[in-house]
């Protein structure tokens, strides 16, 4: 059976004062979820957007929103974005004082839960957890700001979670996505993919394409992006 690959368009690259047309046009051109990137100012050095944007665009998609909290404490705001219609919601595990805790409380809210690793943040964070992760996303830049190059040794460490998340399945029947963020374009995405990501977060990569006033602006570089994963 064929791999199934996901393609996450970050909203951080989007036009805000168009942020529902942009999430349907490119929800429409073929994109399978909105990555939806929190920052606090504080375990990240940048200020982004909360829950109640969340509840915004909940009613104008479908599609899997994807939160990822950049924010210390996070038990906090957990409930918050499950409540705003946050369907999967990762956060890094520096930021929360008991790993298993938050986890537990993602999951007990009715949301998919996952841990997200830096560049210079170990896999063995994972574990103890495994059985509370459904998805593991690796930052393939430092996280803070969007536009920036993807770090090449994220590679042998995809390859690393994948071997974890693989020995996992087998033992247990349960699948866990593997999701990598930042830099992600048509350029690398083959070599991403083969190192074992099956969902890839890209911003300015997809909302960089085209104008404004055409609503058919993100169909090739989505074209583009998919024609390279079936090459893998």
């Amino acid at each position: 059976m064929a791999k199934q690959f996901r393609i996450a368009p970050s909203i951080l690259s989007a036009n805000f004062a168009k942020l529902g047309q942009e999430i349907t046009d490119v929800i429409t051109s073929g994109a399978d979820i909105v990555h939806f990137d929190v920052m606090d100012n504080h375990y990240v050095p940048n200020l982004t957007i909360g829950p109640l944007v969340c509840e915004a665009i909940r009613p104008v998609t479908d599609a899997i929103i994807d939160v990822h909290l950049m924010v210390q404490p996070v038990d906090r705001i957990i409930p918050d974005f499950a409540k705003a219609g946050a369907n999967i919601i990762t956060f890094h595990p520096e930021a929360s004082n008991h790993i298993d805790r938050s986890l537990s409380l993602v999951r007990d809210l009715g949301c998919k839960s996952g841990l997200v690793f830096n560049p210079a943040t170990p896999l063995s964070y994972l574990d103890y957890v495994m059985d509370k992760v459904d998805m593991i996303l690796l930052m393939s830049v430092n996280p803070g700001f969007g536009g920036q190059k993807f770090i090449p040794s994220t590679l042998d460490k995809l390859r690393q979670a994948r071997a974890r998340i693989d020995a996992y399945t087998e033992k247990t029947g349960r699948e866990i996505w593997l999701e990598v963020d930042g830099g992600v374009n048509a350029a690398n995405i083959a070599e991403v993919a083969r190192a074992g990501a099956d969902t890839f977060v890209a911003g300015s990569a997809v909302f960089g394409a085209g104008k404004d006033t055409d609503p058919n602006r993100y169909d090739s570089i989505l074209s583009s992006l998919r024609a390279e994963l079936a090459k893998v």
